[in-house]
């Protein structure tokens, strides 16, 4: 495979209603896509890095500079040309690996590659990666609302709706209260978990403690994603099965947090961890220990929800991800909208992605278009 160039754009999308965590609201999503350019096919990446560093330390500036001035230049000199002409995108990994962090950045690189080497041979991403499934069951991300009765209707809007599993945002003085009036309206069989993003620490323990009675699936990244050891001590203390997400940046962090017993079950987003043959090799070390894993989602366009619904249908993901819909997030997606099917969502089996930006939908949101060639 010759890869030709890789072209940066900026993209701003407004979302249907404004999604609050505990580090903060966002109200639109400011997206860099990357389409690599090879000698015979093209292929899409998506960056999931927010606008700020709140949820990590990579925003989407600091993206742009670092494929820019330190990944692209590494593929584009004679070594990278080399090692991509030979292994494809599994090459991207290794020539980007001295550059540290930027996980992003590098995924969303190793992304466009795998997907137009994948177009190239008419393969999908569901096949390369393994999956068993043609489609996955679907859960929603529920932000955190002024009001429980607010919050109460919205829930009972995405059950309406068909999804299979709720997941509550929850931060210090929005946690007991929501996650008992939902259980108390909908009753003990919706399945229900709750994320905290890292707003609590260990001096919260006994307080984590009283979610128990809610017979949760699990609580997602209670305390600071350096707080593994914490995370060890917490997962003693509470019945409800702690899920790590932010902790878990790669296969070996993992390993760790595993051998710990930090974590009982993982959420894998394929961005945080440096792409989807990283995401891979997680799923892999988690079915080698008996752990459940599920997919993750950071408010992706079409391209990613895709991607990650094609993950989602290997063998580990045995709990509904957040791999909702687009009408979650964006009333007009820049792909054809991924649609929720009795509370599922169908694995694409076209090749590479399986979804392509509508042209006029792709350029009534772009902001920016830089080209880069190699």
């Amino acid at each position: 495979m010759k890869l030709r160039g890789i072209e940066l754009r900026r993209v701003s999308m407004p979302l249907v209603s404004p999604f609050r965590t505990s580090f903060g609201t966002q109200t639109e999503r400011d997206i860099l896509l990357l389409k690599a350019v090879t000698d015979d096919a093209e292929g899409w990446g998506e960056c999931v890095a927010l606008a700020d560093p709140l949820y990590s330390s990579e925003y989407v500036g600091s993206q742009v500079d670092v494929l820019r001035h330190h990944l692209l230049p590494r593929l584009s000199s004679p070594e990278g040309q080399a090692a991509i002409a030979r292994s494809g995108a599994a090459a991207i990994a290794g020539l980007t690996h001295p550059v540290k962090g930027h996980r992003m950045a590098k995924a969303a690189l190793e992304m466009a590659v795998l997907d137009a080497e994948l177009r190239a041979l008419g393969r999908s991403f569901a096949r390369e990666l393994g999956a068993v499934r043609d489609r996955v069951p679907s859960g929603v991300s529920v932000g955190i609302h002024d009001s429980i009765p607010q919050l109460l209707t919205v829930v009972e809007g995405y059950l309406d709706a068909g999804y299979v599993r709720i997941k509550l945002k929850i931060q210090p003085g929005w946690d007991l209260a929501p996650v008992a009036a939902v259980r108390e309206r909908f009753g003990a069989d919706v399945l229900l978990q709750v994320d905290a993003n890292t707003a609590y620490t260990l001096r919260d323990a006994r307080h984590l403690a009283k979610l128990d009675e809610f017979d949760l699936l699990l609580i997602e990244q209670p305390l600071e994603e350096e707080d593994v050891l914490g995370h060890a001590t917490l997962a003693r203390r509470l019945a409800t099965p702690i899920c790590l997400d932010e902790s878990i940046v790669s296969a070996q962090t993992a390993a760790a947090a595993i051998t710990l017993g930090a974590c009982q079950i993982i959420n894998i987003k394929p961005g945080r961890v440096g792409g989807y043959l990283e995401a891979r090799r997680i799923h892999d070390l988690a079915v080698a220990n008996g752990l459940p894993v599920w997919c993750g989602g950071m408010l992706e366009t079409g391209l990613g929800r895709a991607a990650n619904v094609a993950l989602a249908g290997l063998p580990g993901f045995t709990l509904p991800g957040d791999v909702s819909a687009s009408d979650r997030f964006y009333r007009t997606d820049i792909t054809e909208p991924i649609v929720l099917d009795d509370g599922h969502i169908a694995v694409p089996t076209g090749p590479g992605l399986g979804v392509t930006p509508v042209p006029e939908v792709l350029d009534s949101v772009t902001r920016s278009v830089e080209w880069i060639v190699l």
